[in-house]
């Protein structure tokens, strides 16, 4: 059997696409390469992936050989194997019965693959993963999307079996996959896992302790439960309160509820907290003590007053904010997105502190064009930090012999905005002009003779 053939076969890869019979096609720009159809009669296709450092095997359905017989490789074989430089592996649409993959996976030890997805596949039965005792991979990435398979539940075996090679995995993704729960015993076999992403499944507040339990996943730093059905802030903080390193977590798309009188304290090396999209009116407390980046966008928070000594990125974009939140509870502040808020005008005290920062967006919001309304935003505007929304975003609310002018073209002059600025300075030279004239005049005027 050939090297390709093995190499294939090894990754449980057999497709079927109408239309698209038998054939692999190349993106030598992009070095991606997509598998159609790949039978052992028309193997010869696959020449055309050896440039390739992404591969994605389409559709199929593989039972029809778990009774192929695989042998061990012989040393040109390993060779050959070992001299590919496909870096990623991606499986789509394909039926795969664990017993041959669990056959096949030590294929990889071979190769220099380092990222497995597998996307809206099924995992039909189970397979014996002995063959697998000790043995290690060089995949450090693992994702499945819109998979479904037998329950984790009752198989921490296979993952004794797996635990030398996944003991050593650093990312995970499982998502949309239905996941309800997740077995103390299998986070423990991911000892050096840094992301793990769970997101759009049905994960509740209950699930989490269990999941993330003593000695499981010690050294995640990479978060992500976002679209599940979390509905407590404080019950999240408590689910996740051993993940010692965790450094972002993200909980959006979720409807929480805050509890204000919980004291659960979350983990002190979080630094990003996602919370967008949570149906929040107020802002949950406590938050991490040592953040950096916190986005509380599209939810419904008319205020905004807590302190963070080192928060360096805000984003707010997308609730009921009438205000600028005070910049002197975040001296480190660096970014801050407020668009599509209810904000009329900046403060002349606060477009001073915003003019410091290095990004700031407070686009379709109902501008009042006052002179100072107007001359704030055009001040701040001039900084050159404003954001990619003006001068387009920013249209005036009113007065109404505004509404609807961009706020860049409202005009904001002296003699516009302030004519008794401009009439006593004038005054004032007029008087001292007249002063001067009739010293003059008594100056000039000859003396008479008694």
């Amino acid at each position: 059997m050939s090297v390709a053939v093995l190499l294939f076969l090894g990754l449980g890869l057999w497709a079927a696409a109408e239309g698209r019979r038998n054939r692999c096609y190349l993106n030598r720009t992009e070095e991606y390469c997509v598998c159609y159809n790949l039978s052992e009669e028309t193997i010869g296709s696959l020449i055309q992936c050896l440039p390739a450092t992404v591969v994605k095997f389409q559709g199929g359905d593989v039972e029809r050989f778990i009774a192929f017989p695989i042998g061990e490789l012989d040393p040109s074989a390993i060779e050959m194997l070992g001299s590919l430089i496909v870096q990623k592996i991606i499986i789509g649409n394909v039926l795969v019965p664990e017993i041959l993959l669990a056959r096949v996976l030590r294929f990889f030890s071979y190769t220099h693959v380092r990222e497995l997805a597998y996307e809206s596949c099924i995992f039909q039965g189970t397979g014996d993963w002995s063959d697998m005792d000790g043995q290690d991979l060089p995949i450090r990435s693992l994702s499945f999307h819109n998979v479904s398979s037998a329950p984790l539940t009752g198989r921490e075996q296979a993952f004794s079996s797996l635990s030398r090679w996944l003991e050593s995995l650093e990312e995970l993704a499982v998502t949309g996959c239905r996941v309800t729960s997740l077995p103390c015993a299998i986070g423990r076999v991911f000892r050096a896992l840094r992301s793990l992403n769970l997101a759009q499944n049905s994960l509740s507040d209950g699930s989490l302790t269990p999941a993330f339990c003593q000695g499981a996943f010690p050294q995640l730093q990479e978060l992500s439960l976002r679209h599940n059905n979390l509905s407590s802030y404080h019950g999240v903080c408590e689910g996740l309160g051993l993940l010692q390193e965790l450094w972002h977590l993200d909980l959006s798309h979720n409807e929480l509820t805050a509890d204000p009188s919980s004291s659960c304290q979350w983990p002190a090396s979080l630094r990003h907290f996602n919370l967008s999209n949570t149906g929040l009116d107020e802002v949950p407390t406590p938050l991490p003590p040592n953040l950096e980046v916190l986005d509380m966008s599209h939810n419904h928070l008319r205020a905004v007053d807590v302190s963070l000594s080192s928060l360096k990125k805000l984003f707010l974009n997308q609730n009921l904010l009438q205000a600028v939140p005070s910049l002197r509870n975040y001296p480190m502040l660096d970014t801050l997105h407020l668009d599509n808020n209810s904000i009329g005008e900046l403060p002349r005290d606060e477009v001073k502190l915003l003019g410091r920062l290095q990004d700031v967006a407070v686009a379709h919001n109902p501008f009042s064009c006052s002179c100072s309304g107007a001359g704030g935003l055009q001040a701040l505007a001039a900084t050159g930090h404003l954001g990619q929304g003006w001068p387009g975003g920013y249209r005036c609310h009113s007065p109404a012999q505004y509404q609807g002018w961009l706020v860049a073209q409202v005009p904001v002059s002296v003699p516009h905005c302030d004519l008794a600025a401009l009439v006593a300075p004038l005054c004032v030279a007029l008087a001292l002009l007249g002063v001067a004239g009739a010293v003059f005049v008594v100056r000039a005027r000859p003396c008479r003779r008694a």
